[in-house]
């Protein structure tokens, strides 16, 4: 899956996801590989972001490998055995990083 892909996958789950009562959030992705790249996800004021830019301020920023995150996105890989098996890195705050594990998964 290229890049461009895996970003139309993370926005299409982002644009399903009921962010209603979600407070600020911002979380950096940074996909390793072959088809590597860099995004971000944002939660502000009730509506989700998704963009293929470095964020600055964000609450904490996860390194993962695209396929690791497909299947994060489609609910075969937990984001806490991930974490646990190193197949997912958290630099920043793990509370918003799970935060963001439950948004993306279906």
């Amino acid at each position: 899956m290229t890049f461009d892909e895996l970003l139309a996958k993370v926005r299409e789950t982002a644009a399903k996801a009921d962010v209603s009562g979600a407070g600020f959030l911002a979380v950096q992705v940074n996909i390793t590989g072959d088809n590597g790249g860099v995004f971000y996800v944002e939660v502000k004021d009730c509506k989700i972001n998704v963009e293929p830019y470095p964020y600055n301020d964000r609450n904490c920023e996860i390194t993962i490998s695209s396929d690791n995150l497909v299947k994060l996105i489609n609910g075969k890989l937990d984001p806490v055995a991930a974490f646990t098996l190193g197949k997912l890195k958290v630099n920043g705050d793990i509370g918003k990083a799970l935060e963001f594990s439950k948004i993306v998964k279906k």
